[in-house]
């Protein structure tokens, strides 16, 4: 089997020497067309006629033939400039790799992980595998793989070394009745001295009845310098629970903050994930922020309020005392003791008389007052 050797200099000069050759063809092309398209006529019968304007006939549609060549010349070239250019990045790509290879070989036989480069990234399947280390000078680590398996926690994300980035962590596995969708794969660490957490993975989905989704996964920690990697989502449910969100990852020893809680799993019926909590800060910048809460799309009605809340809080919509009282004794029934009445309003009146304004005030001191015995209530005689 023949070998061939493409060499990206000569590749180049032909191309240049293409250029010269169309230059050439197209200046003599220019010069004949002046005389050829526009010959006189010899004499002045017909025949004469006729003969000059079929010679410039022929020379018009030359030059329209040789405008075509020309573009075609043109291209021909610009693709082989094309060419040599990509065999000399390929030739040079190849040397760094070589030479990188040669760099790398020591640390992969001792420790499994090179000096520079990124981690390999995880396979999806029934268990997602996890992302590889990014390079222990340089590199981020490789994403998870996602989990196709009923209840299997998602792949991690791969640690960065020095400098780098850690994985995003995979997606968990579905859910069924019986098991709950799987946790998302946790994001890998930032590297030592500079780089952001991976994100964590999204838990896995329950789209059966009676089904609850899966746990976010955590989001990674930073190093020194960067952001925690935000945690993953919850897993969303149809009937059942949805999954609850990833905690943030925690920010680095200097870093901006740490990673924001992932989201709560939603639900058709039910309850929604609880979102996951921020992650912390170190010396310097801000915590994460927790995650939102999973929304349920159907919900149930909530407890009815009682009168004599309703009352109470008529005080605090801007009502008269007189509309308030005459509303808090009316709400009292015969099985509730005036001191029980009292005592329960008094209290959720104490809660909200700051802001209530005046008319709270006043009706909290009304309602703590002692009721009458009995025989003080009694009409006198006469």
């Amino acid at each position: 089997m023949s070998l061939v050797i493409a060499m990206p200099e000569m590749v180049a000069l032909a191309a240049t020497d293409l250029t010269s050759i169309g230059s050439t063809i197209s200046s003599a092309n220019a010069a004949a067309a002046v005389s050829t398209t526009g010959l006189l006529a010899a004499g002045a019968d017909e025949v004469s006629a006729t003969i000059a304007s079929l010679f410039s006939q022929h020379a018009a549609e030359y030059q329209a033939l040789s405008a075509q060549v020309v573009a075609f010349h043109s291209q021909f070239v610009q693709t082989l400039n094309s060419g040599a250019a990509a065999y000399a990045g390929a030739e040079a790509a190849n040397v760094q790799q070589n030479l990188l290879d040669l760099i790398n070989q020591p640390f992969l036989a001792l420790t499994g992980r090179p000096l520079i480069g990124n981690g390999t990234d995880g396979t999806s399947g029934p268990v997602g595998t996890g992302g590889g280390p990014g390079g222990w000078l340089l590199g981020n680590g490789g994403n998870g793989g996602d989990s196709t398996n009923v209840g299997v926690t998602g792949g991690a994300g791969g640690a960065a070394g020095l400098l780098g980035n850690g994985g995003k962590g995979g997606s968990g596995g579905p859910g069924t009745a019986a098991t709950a969708g799987g946790t998302g794969g946790a994001g890998g660490a930032g590297g030592w001295l500079y780089g952001n957490g991976g994100v964590g993975g999204a838990g896995g989905s329950a789209t059966v009845n009676n089904a609850h989704g899966g746990i976010g996964g955590v989001g990674g920690s930073a190093g020194l310098l960067g952001y925690g990697g935000a945690g993953g989502a919850g897993g969303s449910a149809t009937t059942g629970l949805g999954g609850n969100g990833g905690a943030g990852g925690d920010g680095g020893v200097f870093g901006a903050g740490g990673g924001d809680g992932g989201a709560g799993g939603s639900v058709t019926t039910g309850t929604g994930g609880t979102g996951g909590a921020g992650g912390n800060s170190q010396y310097f910048g801000t915590g994460g922020a927790g995650g939102q809460g999973g929304t349920p799309r159907t919900t149930s009605p909530g407890p009815a309020v009682v009168p004599a809340v309703r009352a109470v809080r008529a005080a605090t919509a801007g009502r008269s005392l007189a509309t308030v009282v005459s509303a808090g004794r009316a709400a009292a029934r015969p099985e509730v003791s005036p001191a029980a009445a009292a005592q329960a309003a008094s209290a959720v009146c104490s809660a909200t008389a700051a802001t209530a304004g005046p008319a709270a005030t006043l009706l909290v001191g009304f309602l703590r007052r002692e009721p009458p015995a009995p025989a003080a209530m009694a009409a006198p005689a006469g």
